[in-house]
């Protein structure tokens, strides 16, 4: 957050190259602030940009700032763990209320660990073991429908080994005669947990994937 009276220059002329080299590198800097949910005084902040590029000498001394920026990251850090905390709460009741009604659909199963799935084409091969690799292609959303990763998308096949993927996807391929084609409904705990993983898959997630087994061992 910013706060401060600088007038916005939404009505005013940035007649010169200097005029907009500056707004540019100010409004750049403001939306990397605003991204970070940094709250500063932008009055504050102005002061002191102008301070330093005159040469004058600075407010703090150096161990100051450093206290100061100490106190603020650790700040900053218990924001964080807040919010992922309240992100993982939210993402756990919204996965086991979706698995919950999911359950009740037609065509969908429910095994022992948890895993949920819907056969949308039955293959007639063999089933791949622990040992094996195999060819898939793939896609994945979140319970919102938000795609994450498709292997469709980037036009070929995805090959990696049984034992190498998320536990669902293990416990599902295991499963799955070659040439099947299935639909699969993954519980954070058989996906990547309380972690999550990246900026696009939160922390205790249910996840669900289309896999098309094309190739149940692949050298």
């Amino acid at each position: 957050m910013l706060t401060g009276s600088v007038q916005s220059m939404a009505d005013e002329e940035l007649t010169t190259l200097t005029d907009r080299v500056s707004y540019i590198f100010g409004y750049n800097l403001g939306s990397r602030f605003g991204q970070d949910q940094v709250d500063l005084n932008i009055d504050v902040f102005a002061e002191a940009m102008k301070a330093a590029k005159n040469g004058k000498a600075p407010a703090m001394t150096e161990a100051e700032m450093q206290q100061v920026m100490t106190q603020f990251q650790e700040l900053q850090q218990a924001k964080m763990a807040q919010a992922q905390k309240a992100m993982a709460e939210a993402n756990l009741q919204a996965g086991e209320t979706f698995l919950a009604e999911n359950a009740k659909k037609d065509g969908v199963k429910t095994t022992s660990s948890g895993l949920q799935y819907k056969v949308l084409t039955q293959g007639s091969g063999a089933k791949p073991t622990q040992s094996d690799k195999v060819s898939v292609h793939y896609s994945g959303t979140l319970i919102d429908g938000t795609e994450f990763d498709s292997s469709y998308r980037r036009g070929e096949p995805a090959a990696f080994g049984v034992t190498q993927v998320i536990p669902g996807w293990t416990e599902a391929l295991m499963m799955m005669p070659e040439g099947s084609k299935w639909e699969i409904y993954v519980p954070s705990q058989l996906a990547y947990g309380a972690g999550g993983s990246g900026p696009k898959i939160g922390p205790n997630s249910t996840l669900i994937f289309e896999i098309e087994l094309l190739k149940a061992s692949v050298q």
